[in-house]
């Protein structure tokens, strides 16, 4: 045994009493048995209560304080019909729809009978409704509420009952948000490929299939019942219906990154000589730490979702936050329970495999040992080619276009797709995705509102006032030349909000208010823009503060925020290329509102695990030498096998999601993927030791009066 593995063996000695992870390695050790019939009968528990219960997941869009969201509240206050979301039935027929008339509207008279359905206008009676060659048309039906609070199987009804009048040439599709939603698809079981390709790289790095799998189990438990809960909390909370798949995503990434590194450590212990017993204990006591620390990054993040105040973010954050303590908790707990069942077992394999590589003159961490070496002879030459490479990989990041896809990006064959095919092809993109603008003033106010509207620049046609129950209200439709997801349609709520409507309120003395989902969507877009410094202030400031109390240093916490802002950077260009301009050839449109906030919660705490991960063990090496150089090059050579063997498992487990057939978490997948690539190839093993060879003892440099102040945090390196 060399000199440097007794001193570290030494730094977590099993005589010593140990910390309150050693202590729990050593509980889980004595009860291993009852901790996994604990964790099997609570799985079994919750799973159960959750299937017998079923979820309530539905989707938060309001928007307080936005001219969409004040728009459908007057609707709502006045009865008008409008506050519902809307529903296109597209007719059409080559010989002319005027021949189908009573087919039609006998269909329509059974659509306007359904649950949910509040009105139907038939496209006989509005004049803008059927196309100038007369072989398209539209109904409008009007939902008695949002898309989201619709009852699902009621909107089901509606597709089956308006398809059911197709035939004899005659063509019937369905668009709107309502419809999206209902016919889109599951997840496509990305998880369970994620898991299959994640256990043959386990199997390859330890060579065993009980020791490979051993990440994988910790993470199942964690994740199905982290899973359970939350369908049970959403009878409760309002939880969004995307969550379960985003749970199931970071979970599985997360979950088997805690249980690797513990286990590489207990792996590492056994090669030291250690019995299984002292092993685990010296591992949690270890790693353990460090896991709990990442961990803590990972939930800052999602909980700073918290103060963008979008309810529909909130659920996600909570609920993934709390997918993310289970998996924490299965590390510390149920792992080391495992370890001690198959700790001979394991044992045997893990000295096999050391022996038959000591025999081929191997040594463990020398590749990366010269890596570190070559990055600290060039430090800036090392940092100023990896800098330049992801600054431009970041550049398409700030030509990035929040919003949300529309029916143009469905599966082709969707009766979503075909319908906006047959109205863009009938009237225009725009017809796809309406205004609604409610006049505040009565019918006079509307009169007027429609006369500007109807000729307004971008505005392809706009209907007659239509009159709340009360008569205090107008509302008029307006129908842009360009699809939803146009920059132009964009541009075009600004000007009517900013430009055009303002005069008009001046003449009338009433208020227009521009809502819609096409608005909405815009809304939450400028929102979530908004909102975005102060989000990223909380969460890289609290994750800074955390990490000066645990690598006792103000210089390094500060460079690893830098530098996971960089590689977040980085992601975001890379799915602005794909997404947004339309490499690799999928369907232009704009990023997802939902995913930049998302991807920065939680690929900002992922990069502080992997920061974690490598500067704690740096800083170990520091504490026994007291030379940088060696502390860097040890630091990576200890610990660049483990970190890249845990991104490659997150980066396959993150990459499955890019088959999903949503968008949302095609965008979500390959972003996070990205980030991990980078963050673990480019800013840990490159510009993390070119920057600490740079900054050599400085790195450590900690002003007396906050070091009097600081709690005591240590981590331990892996």
């Amino acid at each position: 045994m060399s000199t440097d593995t007794r001193t570290r063996t030494s730094t977590a000695d099993p005589g010593a009493p140990g910390g309150a992870f050693s202590r729990l390695a050593g509980w889980a050790q004595r009860h291993r048995w009852g901790a996994l019939v604990l964790w099997i009968v609570a799985l079994v528990v919750i799973s159960a209560a959750a299937q017998g219960a079923g979820d309530a997941y539905r989707n938060d869009f309001s928007l307080p304080g936005t001219e969409t969201q004040a728009a459908t509240d007057v609707l709502k206050e006045h009865g008008s019909l409008e506050a519902g979301d809307t529903v296109q039935i597209v007719l059409s027929d080559s010989a002319g729809l005027a021949g189908e008339r009573q087919r039609v509207e006998g269909l329509l008279e059974k659509v306007g009978k359904l649950p949910s359905v509040a009105q139907v206008r038939s496209p006989y009676e509005d004049t803008v409704a059927v196309s100038e060659d007369g072989t398209v048309g539209y109904a409008t039906v009007t939902l008695k509420d949002k898309a989201e609070a619709i009852p699902p199987e009621d909107i089901e009804r509606i597709i089956d009952t308006a398809r059911a009048g197709a035939g004899q040439g005659l063509r019937v599709e369905l668009g709107g948000e309502a419809i999206r939603a209902a016919q889109e698809e599951a997840g496509g079981g990305a998880e369970f490929v994620g898991m299959f390709v994640a256990l043959v790289l386990l199997v390859l790095l330890f060579g065993s299939l009980v020791a490979a799998a051993l990440p994988l189990i910790t993470t199942i438990f964690a994740v199905g019942g982290a899973t359970g809960l939350i369908a049970l909390a959403s009878h409760v909370a309002t939880v969004a219906d995307f969550t379960p798949p985003m749970m199931t995503l970071v979970g599985l990434g997360v979950g088997v990154d805690y249980a690797l590194l513990v286990f590489y450590r207990f792996r590492t212990e056994l090669i030291d000589g250690a019995d299984p017993a002292t092993a685990g204990r010296v591992a949690l006591d270890a790693a353990g730490r460090t896991v709990f620390f990442a961990g803590c990054t990972v939930i800052i993040g999602l909980l700073g979702l918290v103060t963008l105040g979008i309810g529909s973010l909130q659920g996600v954050a909570l609920a993934v936050a709390l997918t993310v303590l289970a998996t924490m908790a299965a590390a510390l707990v149920l792992l080391p329970a495992l370890l001690a069942l198959f700790g001979r077992r394991l044992q045997r394999t893990v000295e096999k495999r050391s022996a038959k590589a000591r025999s081929k003159g191997r040594t463990e961490g020398a590749g990366w040992r010269r890596l570190a070496s070559g990055v600290q002879r060039r430090p800036l030459a090392a940092l100023a080619a990896a800098l330049v490479a992801m600054l431009a990989l970041s550049l398409p990041a700030l030509d990035m276009r929040l919003g949300f896809a529309d029916a143009a990006s469905d599966p082709a064959g969707s009766t979503s797709r075909k319908a906006y095919d047959l109205l863009a092809d009938g009237f225009g993109p725009g017809f796809n995705g309406p205004l609604v603008i409610v006049a505040d003033g009565g019918n006079n106010a509307g009169q007027a509102l429609s006369s500007t509207l109807d000729g307004a620049e971008g505005v392809a046609a706009a209907t007659p006032p239509l009159p709340s129950e009360d008569g205090k209200l107008a509302t008029v439709i307006a129908y842009p030349d360009s699809s939803p997801q146009d920059e132009d349609t964009t541009a075009l709520v600004h000007r009517l909000r900013d430009d055009v409507l303002p005069p008009v309120e001046r003449e009338t003395g009433a208020r227009f208010l521009v809502g819609g989902s096409t608005a909405a969507a815009q809304d939450f877009s400028d929102t979530v823009s908004g909102r975005l410094p102060l989000f990223v202030l909380i969460v890289v400031g609290l994750s800074t503060l955390l990490l000066v109390a645990v690598f006792r240093s103000v210089l390094v916490p500060l460079k690893a925020a830098v530098l996971n802002l960089l590689s977040i950077s980085a992601a975001l260009g890379v799915v602005t290329l794909v997404f947004q301009k339309g490499w690799l050839g999928v369907e232009p449109g704009p990023v997802e509102a939902f995913n930049p906030v998302m991807i920065f919660a939680i690929v900002f705490g992922l990069s502080m695990d992997y920061e974690v991960f490598l500067v704690t063990r740096i800083r170990e090496e520091w504490e026994r030498t007291h030379d940088a150089a060696v502390a860097v090059r040890e630091g990576l050579a200890r610990t660049g096998r483990v970190i890249t063997a845990a991104a490659a498992v997150m980066i396959v487990v993150f990459g499955g999601f890019v088959l999903s057939p949503a968008r949302m978490m095609q965008q979500f997948g390959l972003g996070l993927a990205v980030a991990i690539l980078l963050d673990a190839l480019v800013i840990r093993c490159l510009m993390v030791p070119a920057v600490m060879q740079l900054m050599g003892r400085s790195a450590w440099w900690l002003p007396a009066p906050l070091a009097k102040v600081l709690p005591e945090v240590k981590a331990h390196g892996v």
